[in-house]
């Protein structure tokens, strides 16, 4: 990690949790970016600490104007910030690339969660989500559904779109010990097949079977 971000004062993602080092806040954002590439489904979004990273940014990005021109540190800093908008980037992108292809799930999904529950979007990625569903609507009426029969002249969207693979295969490496984790249901021909996952052990596993992990923070995808 830099100097431009280890002298940043420590921050809190949230003001209910304890404070996290700039260090672990840049872990966190990686830990969110791994898993949000690698999972199948939307996660839960963590806005709290995309607006932490950005709030850091900016205050590295003043540290490095005072910086003298030609000192070998300007260098390390810029890459180092270069490397974070990157990470955070491509968080953020890949949860528009979901949004837009899962489009009526996650807008489902996110009216269907209890009171209480963390949300699934970010009050932009929802406002997004809803534009793109109307967007998509009137365009489909414009083009093709005002030509059809009255009767063939609505779309299910839930039924139209394809929802996440769940059952996909995802690589994960397990953070806390877990034990007599269902990895196959029992069937006709098969017995359920029940495993320990050992804290440090990476496993190729579908990625139903350790959802819950995921979004406790007990495994990591990578």
């Amino acid at each position: 990690m830099s100097d431009a971000f280890s002298e940043a004062s420590d921050l809190s993602a949230d003001d209910s949790q304890d404070v996290m080092t700039p260090a672990e806040l840049i872990a966190k954002l990686e830990e969110a970016w791994l898993n949000e590439k690698f999972s199948p489904e939307l996660l839960e979004s963590k806005s709290e600490i995309v607006e932490c990273v950005m709030e850091q940014l900016t205050h590295m990005e003043e540290n490095l104007q005072r910086v003298r021109k030609g000192d070998v540190k300007a260098s390390v800093h810029r890459m180092e910030i270069d490397r974070i908008r990157f990470v955070l980037s491509s968080y953020l992108r890949s949860r528009l690339q979901k949004i837009e292809k899962f489009f009526p799930h996650v807008l489902e999904k996110e009216k269907s969660r209890a009171v209480g529950d963390p949300s699934f979007l970010s009050p932009q990625e929802f406002a997004f989500a809803k534009e793109y569903l109307a967007n998509t609507e009137t365009y489909l009426k414009a083009v093709a559904l005002k030509h059809m029969p009255p009767n063939l002249q609505t779309v299910d969207m839930l039924k139209a779109v394809p929802e996440p693979c769940l059952d996909s295969f995802v690589f994960l490496r397990v953070k806390e010990r877990q034990e007599n984790i269902l990895v196959e249901p029992e069937m006709d021909e098969q017995r359920e097949y029940v495993i320990d996952l050992e804290e440090g052990s990476q496993h190729l596993i579908r990625y139903r079977a350790i959802a819950p992990l995921v979004a406790s923070g007990a495994v990591q995808l990578i």
